[in-house]
């Protein structure tokens, strides 16, 4: 008997420290709502935290350490009875090799989101079909999103698989009379978005999104970090190819906007060793025009 509690209590800490991928915050607000059933909203943040979090979606148990830091912050700003509208907020980052600093991987804010949801119910995933009230295939949609951009991160075009995912949820997603989803009369949708991170087209960026990170950032606090910042550099530059194409792209604006504030930092020290300051000023001026002001023209 006491051998068996004894495999059992193993099993149990073995859970806790090998548990799934992701280590999410959720946040639930519809303070919009005024005074509203606030229980109903504590019991979606809980029940999207449980979801995101002991969910299995890439079949891989990690320790808490290789988890994916990411966050989902929601506002509530209408309700009808049991269906809701409101703006989703995605935040995921990435560890750097030997610092405590996080790179920001992605962060957007999608303010076509609605769905419906019964107080406590069982949220539920189905990959191969859509869930009729739209909860679950936004989440997961993102979550898919996440783990395509991490494993980019780490190899070359390795989130192939997960971005393949979320592109399936978003074709399950179509025509399903729930905004967001649809390429016609909707700018910076999910489908856009998914559609143009696995077009071929933007396999530059993508490719640059890897050597950025892994070749890059990851040697950046060396003692020495002229040879990391010349490979962020060289990645950047390689980006000029889409000067012509970028301006209603959703993925490249995504990736400027996320990393402009990163990019102006590694090279704001002044002591950029190989780097042609003025070459990556010009193209960042082409490419992210409106930080010419706030950003590269700070560069001496």
């Amino acid at each position: 008997m006491k051998k068996t509690i004894s495999l059992f209590f193993l099993f149990f800490i073995y859970s806790l420290c090998f548990s799934q991928e992701l280590l999410a915050t959720v946040q639930v607000n519809s303070q919009q709502l005024g005074g509203s059933n606030q229980q109903a909203y504590k019991a979606l943040e809980k029940s999207l935290k449980d979801f995101i979090n002991n969910t299995s979606w890439t079949g891989k148990k990690l320790q808490n350490f290789e988890k994916i830091k990411c966050g989902f912050a929601i506002v509530i700003s209408e309700r009808v009875d049991n269906k809701f509208k409101g703006t989703i907020v995605v935040q995921a980052v990435r560890p750097v090799y030997n610092t405590t600093y996080e790179s920001p991987l992605i962060n957007l804010q999608d303010q076509r989101f609605a769905f419906e949801y019964i107080e406590n119910e069982n949220l539920i995933f189905n990959e191969r079909q859509f869930s009729g009230k739209n909860l679950t295939d936004v989440i997961s949609f993102y979550i898919y999103l996440i783990l395509g951009y991490d494993a980019d991160s780490f190899q070359s075009m390795g989130g192939s698989q997960w971005f393949a995912k979320a592109q399936q949820i978003a074709q399950n997603s179509q025509n399903r009379n729930f905004e967001g989803w649809n390429t016609v009369n909707e700018p910076r949708n999910r489908t856009m978005l998914i559609n143009e991170i696995l077009n071929p087209n933007w396999s530059q960026l993508r490719s640059t999104i890897y050597t950025y990170h892994r070749a890059g950032l990851d040697n950046l606090f060396n003692q020495d970090q002229s040879p990391a910042k010349k490979v962020i550099f060289d990645a950047l530059m390689q980006l000029k190819t889409y000067e012509n194409s970028f301006q209603q792209a959703y993925f490249f604006n995504l990736f400027m906007d996320n990393k402009s504030d990163e990019i102006f930092n590694i090279f704001n020290s002044g002591n950029n060793g190989p780097v042609n300051i003025n070459d990556l000023k010009q193209t960042m001026i082409i490419l992210s025009p409106k930080n010419i002001d706030n950003k590269w023209n700070k560069w001496k």
